[in-house]
Order: C-alpha cells, then structure tokens, then sequence
C-alpha cells in the first residue's frame, strides 16, 4: 500500500535584492605628538624673533600658549624689546595681565636694544614688583636664548645643585671672609693669614708689611685695604650723619647760636645788649630786639619716634578732652583781663619814643 505525498512548493521569492553599500573603512587622523619633557613650547606671536635662531641645545615647538614661552609646567616667559616698548608702552602690561595665576614663576625677558633706557628699565621694575614677575635683562638674542635653554634645562633640578656650598669649617669660613675684596684668591688668603696669624692681625697689618707678601701686588693691596678700612655704613646715612654734625656745629662757628632744641643757650657777646646806666633797668632784665632762631636738625624722624609723637598727641587731646572747662568757658562774654606789662618792655618803648 502506498502513500501519497503532495509537495508543495516554497513561495516564490522576490530575486530583485537592493544593491548593498560598500563598507568605508575610517580616514587615518594626524594624532598630536607628545610634547617632549625637554622641549620649549613657542607661540606663534614669536615667528619673527631672532632669538628663535639662537636656540640650539634645546628643541622647541609651536604651540597655543598665552605666554611667549612655557619653559616647564611651572615656568612661562615673555619677550620684550625695549625698542617696541617705546611705542607701544601699554602691550606689556596687557600681556602681564593675562597670565595672573596661571603660573608660579613668570619671567620677562628685555632685550635693551636702546642707549637711554633708565626711565624705562625704573617702569619695567616697579611693574614687575607689583605683579610678581622676574625681570631679567640681555643686550643680545644669543643672551636672551641662552637664559631660555637654562630655564628648560634646569627646570627639575634641586636647589643644592645650583645653590653655592656653605662654608662649615672654621678654616673655609676664614678663607670665604679673607677673598670677598676682588682679585684676593685662596692662595693668598691662605698666605696672609699664614704669614700674619690671624686675621686680626692681618686686617689691622700695614699696606708696605702686605706687599712684601708672595702674590700680593699694589692693586691688590689696594683692593684688600679699601674692603676693611673702609666704613660699613652706606653713603646715604654718611651724608645723613655730616649734616647733622654740620648743622649741630654751623651756628657756633658761624657767630649764631647752636644746639638742638631744648639745650640751654649760653649767653655771648655779641647778643649782649649795650649797659645804660640812666634807665637803671637791669641786665638780666633786657633781651634783644631779635631773637636767634636755634638750630634744627635735618635728621628725619624714624618709625619709633613718630609712634612716640603720635601717643604723646593722643594723650594731650585726652587729657585736653577731660580737663573741666575754665571760668573763661563758662562766661565767653567776659573779656579775659589782659597781661601786665614788664618794666623792660615799658622801658624800651620809652627808648624808641626819645630815639624816634
């Protein structure tokens, strides 16, 4: 017995297919380099500069900063030609303004390419107290380079590599003390100190007994004696000190009366009035008709004595403040009775009448 089997066929499909898109693989993309630890980042305000030629042991990029230069993560420069700073004064300001708080340390680099630059250096410095910036100042491009390449070079170095030793030992304090004057080196330092002792002696030794030294010629005697004979004090308190001493001893030479304020004047002849026996006036009585005016002394007054001048104001407002009014305050309209008259004022007008 067979069974019968019916086949069906499938539904027909439609063989039309829509055409498939070709798969379009990414364009390659430029990836930014990696700065380099040791490469200077120039802006492009910079394209100009000759000292772009001038840099030679460091590498340096392109790059959009707001400084000129970026020498670390911490440290930024800015370049200025004193030459454009005469005429255009306003730009460095603006661009010292734009990097407050952006970096630690931030450098100014001038390049003095003018012969009067006084005025304009005394400006640069006094900005650059006021907004923290490092001035330095180069007369060439390779000058101005060549503090670049250090700044980058030096940038994560310690301090005790570039910091100077410090003398611990007796023997090196001695030395570093004796070659502070120019041309003194350590050989004659030690020398000197050799042949006189100590340094005592050979600070208060005689320029004829220190040339007789090996090594220690005329200019360099010369330079020794000036740095310890010389005085401490700066120029400006010597000539503080000589107008004192000019002004406290100017009048007593000069025929005038001397002294500070509030020193007795002793009486001379000169200020003496003549002796009239006809008036019997006595002579302790007569003073003469002008009066010296005593001298002053040009020394300005320190931090201490004007807080001193100021608490001596405030207690004699106080004490003005709680003094109780006087009869003269509560009767304004009294007239105050007028001072008596001395004989020696009454005789002298009697004088001025009869000469008149």
């Amino acid at each position: 017995m067979y069974r019968e089997v019916v086949y069906t066929n499938p539904p027909p499909t439609n063989t039309t297919t829509a055409p498939t898109r070709a798969v379009q693989q990414p364009r390659p993309q430029a990836l930014p380099v990696p700065t380099g630890p040791n490469t200077i980042l120039v802006s492009p305000r910079q394209k100009e500069n000759p000292i772009l030629k001038e840099i030679r042991s460091t590498p340096w990029e392109w790059a959009d900063i707001p400084a000129d230069y970026v020498l670390g993560t911490t440290t930024c420069a800015l370049f200025l030609s004193l030459k454009y700073h005469r005429l255009k004064p306003e730009y460095i300001y603006a661009r010292i303004r734009g990097l407050a708080g952006k970096y630690a340390l931030r450098v100014l680099l001038v390049v003095v390419d003018i012969p009067n630059h006084e005025e304009s250096l005394r400006e640069l410095s006094k900005a650059s107290l006021i907004n923290n910036v490092t001035l330095i100042l180069c007369w060439s491009a390779a000058e101005a380079a060549r503090y670049l390449e250090l700044y980058k070079m030096y940038q994560n170095t310690t301090p005790t590599a570039i910091r100077a030793p410090q003398s611990r030992t007796y023997a090196e304090q001695m030395t570093e003390f004796v070659t502070t004057p120019r041309s003194v080196n350590k050989t004659d330092a030690l020398a000197l100190v050799t042949n006189f002792g100590s340094v005592r002696t050979a600070v208060n030794a005689k320029p004829e007994e220190i040339r007789i030294l090996p090594g220690w010629g005329q200019t360099k005697v010369k330079h020794w004696c000036s740095a310890v004979r010389d005085p401490f004090r700066a120029k400006t308190a010597r000539r503080r000190t000589a107008l004192t001493q000019a002004a406290a001893a100017g009048p007593s030479q000069s025929g005038g009366v001397g002294g500070r304020v509030g020193e007795p004047i002793a009486a001379r002849a000169e200020f003496q009035p003549p002796r009239s026996v006809a008036d019997g006036i006595p002579d302790a009585n007569r003073r003469p008709v002008v009066r010296p005016a005593a001298a002053f002394d040009p020394r300005e007054p320190d931090e201490d004595e004007e807080a001193v001048m100021r608490e001596m104001e405030m207690e004699a407002a106080a004490q003005t403040a709680a003094k109780p009014p006087g009869p003269s305050a509560a009767n304004p309209k009294k007239r105050p009775a007028e001072p008596e008259v001395g004989e020696g004022v009454l005789a002298a007008l009697e004088r001025l009448r009869q000469n008149g």
